[in-house]
């Protein structure tokens, strides 16, 4: 599902993944355009300091995702182990405890507060002649696969 960029669109969209949907894990994948073969691992997502403006020119209430919310919510999913247990031949990928106060860093904050820590959030490269589509999906999908694996393991 894409996502607006938008905060309070986003949120009413992760709002209803969590309450109609139920999943056991929900993954975020936002786009890194600073970077050029990185794929960034985002640990916890943080609930203030949003005040630049989204599409519409609005930034949430209070600057914050959620009012009277923590501070920072961490991902039941560690991303230090998952790094050190999955590679993708031809990029590296590297560990951030700071999505940026931005949509991204909103809409993880978000998710990780509706669905109690059981989200992940990946910042990907933009396309290009080395990250193609289906490189970038593949790459995904071994990170994702790990992911659930973490998630079989935690339940046992």
């Amino acid at each position: 599902m894409q996502l607006p960029v938008v905060y309070q669109k986003a949120k009413e969209q992760v709002c209803k993944i969590w309450t109609t949907l139920q999943p056991l894990l929900t993954v975020h994948v936002g786009l890194a355009s600073s970077t050029t073969a990185l794929i960034i691992l985002e640990q916890c997502g943080k609930n203030k300091g949003y005040q630049e403006r989204d599409a519409c020119g609005f930034h949430p209430e209070g600057a914050c995702c959620v009012l009277d919310g923590p501070e920072k919510i961490e991902s039941t999913i560690n991303m230090k182990t998952l790094r050190k247990n999955v590679s993708v031949e031809g990029i590296d990928i590297i560990l951030s405890r700071d999505a940026g106060r931005y949509i991204c860093d909103y809409t993880y904050y978000t998710s990780l507060y509706y669905g109690n820590g059981r989200a992940a959030f990946i910042h990907v490269p933009p396309l290009s002649e080395s990250v193609t589509a289906e490189f970038l999906g593949k790459a995904l999908q071994t990170i994702i696969l790990a992911m659930l694996e973490q998630c079989r393991e935690q339940r046992e």
